[in-house]
């Protein structure tokens, strides 16, 4: 058989074409000042799509207008743990199952909020977790495993984060801890304003630290709106800031309900971190120079929805798993760079594109 020679592209042609390619490249890295980065740890699109039905067809995450898809496994595994998770979009390396902050032969990488501290940016960790659980470390350590809850806690006396919030004061205690340090005072000293409960959430300026719970705070409906209050006025702080900042939020308990195959209170979960997504994506309008990220570290449970009705907000639900899964998560984006998110990819290049969008 023959096989024809290909024609030739006329330069000119060829020209175009390039010219063309680097326009959309020059176009797809709009850089922003701001960048928030919100993961549902645990939400696949089915806990998301949950939400949407049970809140009668209306998401915030949903509104966000482009869409990608993110491969979640680590370095050893297919299904991953939210350390693993994590420090693929912290750091820009798969790793180890359970490992935090480290590639997958053990080096230790510096994670985005690192990144953003050292080129003079304002940093900050929002979670509704205990401050060294899985996610927040992946962005602040580098230990082998995620289990070192009081070695990560050292971490935040390395001053990369301005304003951290959420839970796991116990680890930060004297009282609490192996090693009998004062973590508290050590942050005092360096600086930090220090805020024990969720009353004064008001009083955040642009170095604190808010540990308002002894280990992880209570559910969302317990929470008093403590995701929203913490961001709104975390937000308000950082638009003073002149460089810009990266903010990591964390809506933990989504994967918390998700494990326990718990419909309701999973929905509830998502629905607290939608209203936080609300806020940023409204701050991002206001702001014009800002993206907003909105992907999971990974699925959990299996869920499966066999039946539903948008109008009644019924959803018949069916889980396959109590543990995490290995299905890919959807990616949503909105504001300045948002289109770079489009597509399915590896978590790891979540972390490139936004190295390259705030140029760190």
């Amino acid at each position: 058989m023959m096989i024809k020679a290909r024609k030739r592209i006329p330069s000119h042609i060829g020209f175009i074409l390039f010219s063309l390619f680097t326009l959309h490249s020059s176009l797809s890295f709009s850089q922003p000042k701001n960048v928030i980065l919100m993961i549902g740890d645990g939400m696949g699109l089915a806990q998301a799509y949950s939400a949407y039905t049970v809140n009668q067809g209306r998401l915030n995450i949903f509104t966000m207008p482009f869409t990608g898809f993110s491969k979640t496994y680590c370095a050893d595994k297919y299904v991953t743990d939210s350390g693993a998770g994590a420090t693929a979009l912290a750091i820009g390396h798969k790793a180890n199952y359970q490992s935090i902050g480290l590639d997958s032969l053990g080096n230790p990488h510096p994670s985005l909020i690192k990144l953003a501290k050292r080129k003079g940016l304002s940093t900050s960790i929002i979670t509704t977790c205990d401050l060294t659980h899985a996610t927040p470390a992946a962005f602040v350590a580098n230990v082998k495993n995620r289990e070192e809850a009081e070695k990560i806690a050292l971490a935040y006396l390395e001053k990369n984060v301005d304003i951290f919030i959420g839970g796991g004061l116990d680890n930060f205690l004297s009282t609490k801890r192996k090693d009998k340090l004062s973590l508290t005072d050590s942050l005092v000293k360096s600086g930090y304003k220090m805020i024990y409960s969720l009353d004064n959430i008001s009083q955040i300026n642009n170095k604190t630290a808010a540990i308002m719970y002894p280990s992880h705070p209570p559910k969302a409906r317990q929470r008093k709106d403590m995701l929203c209050l913490s961001l709104a006025k975390t937000l308000d702080v950082l638009d003073k800031e002149d460089k810009g900042f990266f903010m990591m939020l964390e809506g933990s308990q989504i994967d918390f309900e998700a494990h326990l195959n718990k419909f309701d209170y999973m929905v509830d979960e998502v629905l607290d971190f939608d209203k936080a997504v609300g806020i940023a994506i409204e701050f991002a309008k206001r702001d014009g120079n800002t993206l907003v990220i909105v992907i999971a570290d990974h699925e959990t449970g299996g869920l499966t929805l066999n039946d539903g009705n948008i109008l009644n907000a019924e959803v018949k639900d069916k889980w396959s798993s109590l543990n995490h899964t290995g299905v890919m998560v959807p990616i949503y984006a909105f504001g300045k760079g948002a289109e770079n998110f489009t597509g399915v990819m590896e978590n790891t290049d979540v972390f490139e594109k936004i190295k390259r969008l705030l140029n760190l």
